[in-house]
């Protein structure tokens, strides 16, 4: 009998055993099935025990909440399921109803919290899971399709991964919506999300539906209304896209780091990230940061300046609508215009740095006098503003929540009455008269200076040139004649950039900004104020052929413009600072990016800058250091050539120079001109067919050099092609039989540009007839020089100077021989 017993408690604890394993199959660390009940206080984990669903009662208050929480600081909730309908005691449970809906019930098994899924929503075979980006996810098991996923009905927190939305076309919004105070998570005041305007998204948040803070307008880059942007993009912060069907999204892509943007019960939106060694949060950023960023604080056409003692002031031409108002500090009401406008002779104020107002319309456009031009021709614009993204954004009602940012920002053009210019051009108008006389005055007195001093001394016949403060420098044909030490640099007609503006775009030109460096000095990439990326070559002080260069590259290039050239934006002569601003390149350089990738189209591309440079500019230019560093690619991978520091202006029918000053690179340079300083069309034309043979080989010339047959690259290609074995030269990743006949004309062109004499090598215009295939038949090219031994040395014996590039990204080193 006892053995019976002892039988029967086994097989009992067996089967206990089992039911247990069961629940616990049935109830996975990360999800809820069918029949499983959570009463509260249970949980259930995310597999990397990132996140925690849970009940939880806020700071004092007894009331219970389903919610998700940060697993290493479960006070931080990210998601409150019954928000509106707490629990009033600890008896509350989370289960799967037999509709597959994932409710919250009471004690007494009511439903006061469901996901809320329709009849014909209803899975088969549901299941919950909470995964480890913080998503809470109802699902189909059967087919992995999602149901609902708490990402897409969000409370106060913005999580990785999450994404907030407008469908432009319904209103429909995703929002983040703030708890009704600390201690309860029901809806409170404050909305926030993204919102379209005109088809320009911007963050806003609102009180009662009344605006309360916006981000200002998104560019594609940055946010207008974000001061910080302007210096810095908030990396992992910031995802604006849109859908060809009018939903605007904004996002905070996953990263290696746990994050949470919070709309709390005051309106404030925190942006927070979480210190792991600290275990806290560290505060980044805080919006609305001040009382300037409160929407429209100084009411419509009124300016926010947060460092001025009066906050608020009035735009040129306005006046506070209420006088006694303003003067108690209540600038709600604003501005009003002094005069009326009269359309056709109005002007524009120019407001510098701005945090620009809200309701922008826009216009694309390239140019920002287009802007002006479409603003006065319609008589309702009241001011217009330029972005190189956006283009033209238009304002015809008023300007609210406008805000001076000091030092950058974007530039609001005001519309005024014609007659808000008549007093400031007599001010002027007095003020240029007064310079006028003291000018004239100065300057008789300097010219009685000089006439004593000249009758007194004699005069002398001079042969040399004498510069300001009495330096002497003798003519050379290839030199740009200058002062080094000149503090008075004219740039011409180019936009002109502040240092102090430069220095915030490259981040205090900081290395992490570096692009590269040579002898002009270094490169660095920036972003200005309005997004635009650029690429700053900012000149060593110390480097006195760079100054040489530096007034080259002005000389020159501010009077070209190609598509296959690169775009001088402007430049900045502060004191000892000489800078040039470029467009940027994301691709880098034909030497960072096209080796081992042959593509036809971009010979032609730069042979298309050539022929330009050579014969279709107003100026005949020569260019002197063509290679792969100076080739660069824009973001269609468009070649476009860069550095003319070293470039040579030709004038009237002068065919060639000459010089005792040898500038390039060596293994580019054409033998007339390293060895003897005769320099031409050809001598460019020897160095484009030096880049033709390096894409195709996907070898740098001066890097190149062949063991077996003792050749460098131009003699390697020319025995291979003689010996009808042209596709061995060609890079293995690109050598194939299709393209056989493409690449051995390809090298055979190549070859015609290296020949040893310059009369027997084509024009470059001759050059892109062969390679688009209008000259068929090609002529036999002669042995290049150097195609025994491979010597791509400097002459030897030679008293001559000669510059050197360091073949990187910008410019050439001095290095005398």
């Amino acid at each position: 009998m006892s053995q019976i017993i002892t039988q029967f408690f086994v097989h009992t604890s067996i089967l206990v055993l089992i039911l247990q394993s069961t629940v616990c199959l049935s109830l996975q660390n990360d999800t809820i099935s069918v029949g499983v009940v959570i009463r509260d206080p249970e949980t259930i984990t995310s597999a990397k025990q990132n996140y925690i669903l849970r009940f939880f009662s806020p700071p004092n208050t007894t009331n219970r909440y389903v919610g998700i929480s940060f697993s290493l600081s479960e006070e931080t909730v990210i998601w409150v399921a019954n928000r509106d309908t707490p629990l009033t005691d600890s008896s509350g449970a989370i289960t799967l109803s037999q509709d597959g809906n994932l409710v919250v019930l009471d004690g007494t098994n009511q439903t006061i919290w469901s996901t809320n899924l329709t009849t014909s929503q209803s899975p088969i075979n549901p299941v919950v899971q909470i995964l480890d980006t913080g998503n809470l996810v109802l699902r189909e098991e059967d087919s992995g399709d999602t149901l609902w996923e708490s990402f897409s009905h969000p409370t106060d927190v913005l999580m990785q991964g999450m994404v907030l939305s407008q469908n432009v076309k319904t209103g429909k919004q995703v929002l983040l919506t703030a708890w009704k105070n600390a201690t309860d998570p029901a809806i409170g005041s404050f909305r926030g999300g993204i919102e379209v305007m005109n088809g320009i998204p911007q963050l806003v948040t609102r009180n009662e539906g009344r605006p309360h803070w916006r981000s200002g307008q998104w560019n594609g880059l940055i946010f207008f209304g974000l001061k910080i942007m302007f210096g810095s993009f908030l990396e992992g912060f910031l995802q604006v896209k849109n859908d060809s069907v009018g939903n605007f999204f904004y996002s905070t892509p996953p990263m290696n780091v746990f994050f949470t943007v919070t709309l709390n019960s005051s309106g404030t939106t925190t942006r927070k990230v979480w210190d792991g060694v600290a275990k806290r949060w560290n505060v980044l950023e805080s919006y609305p940061e001040n009382e300037c960023d409160v929407y429209g604080k100084c009411g419509p056409f009124g300016i926010c300046n947060v460092l001025q003692s009066t906050i608020c002031s009035c735009l040129r031409g306005f006046e506070p609508a209420n006088e006694e108002e303003w003067g108690r500090g209540n600038w709600t009401n604003g501005c009003r215009r002094k005069s009326r406008l009269g359309c056709g002779d109005d002007g524009f104020e120019r407001v510098r740095y701005m945090k620009v107002p809200d309701f922008a319309q826009p216009f694309p456009s390239r140019v920002l006098d287009e802007c002006r031009t479409r603003c006065m021709g319609n008589c309702s614009c009241i001011a217009y503003a330029y972005d190189g993204n956006i283009g033209c954004m238009f304002w015809s009602d008023t300007l609210i929540d406008t805000q001076d940012f000091g030092d950058v920002g974007v530039d609001l053009y005001v519309r005024l009455s014609a007659s808000e210019f008549d007093s400031q051009k007599e001010r002027k108008l007095y003020i240029i008269i007064g310079v006028v006389v003291g000018f004239v005055c100065v300057s008789i007195m300097m010219f009685i200076a000089w006439w004593l001093i000249v009758k007194r001394k004699g005069s002398k016949a001079q042969d040399s040139i004498i510069l300001e403060a009495g330096q002497m420098f003798t003519t050379d044909s290839t030199a740009i004649i200058l002062k080094n030490e000149s503090n008075e640099i004219n740039i011409g007609e180019l936009p002109k950039f502040t240092f102090k503006m430069l220095a915030k775009a490259t981040n205090q030109f900081r290395v992490t900004n570096l692009l590269g460096r040579g002898g002009f000095g270094p490169v660095y990439k920036g972003v200005l104020a309005n997004g635009k990326e650029i690429a700053v070559k900012r000149l060593s002080t110390d480097s006195g052929q760079g100054m040489q260069e530096f007034m080259n590259e002005v000389i020159v290039i501010s009077k070209l413009q190609h598509r296959n050239l690169v775009k001088l934006l402007g430049g900045c002569v502060e004191k000892e600072e000489k800078i040039l601003i470029y467009e940027y390149m994301p691709n880098k350089s034909l030497e960072a990016c096209l080796f081992g990738q042959f593509n036809n189209l971009h010979t032609h591309g730069i042979g298309r800058g050539i022929l330009y440079l050579h014969r279709d500019s107003r100026l005949r230019i020569i260019h002197r250091d063509l290679k792969p560093s100076n080739v660069l690619l824009d973001q269609d991978w468009n070649p476009k050539i860069s550095d003319f520091g070293m470039a040579r202006i030709f004038g009237g029918n002068e065919e060639h120079g000459s010089t005792a000053r040898v500038v390039g690179t060596y293994g580019y340079m054409a033998p007339e001109y390293g060895m003897e300083g005769r320099f031409s069309e050809k001598s460019d034309v020897y160095s484009f067919g030096v880049l033709i043979l390096e894409i195709i080989k996907g070898k740098k010339n001066t890097h190149y050099f062949n063991d077996e047959l003792s050749l460098g690259l131009i003699g390697c290609a020319w025995k291979m092609w003689n010996e009808s074995n042209g596709l061995s030269f060609v890079e293995e990743s690109i050598a194939s039989r299709e393209t056989e006949e493409e690449m051995v004309r390809c090298i055979q062109i190549g070859l015609l540009c290296v020949e040893e004499s310059p009369n027997d090598r084509p024009l470059i215009q001759t050059v892109l007839s062969m390679l688009s295939g209008e000259i068929v038949k090609l002529p036999v090219p002669k042995q290049p020089v150097f195609a025994e031994n491979g010597s791509n040395s400097a002459p030897n014996g030679s008293t001559q100077q000669y510059v050197f590039s360091n073949n990187e990204l910008t410019l050439s080193v001095l290095d005398g021989r």
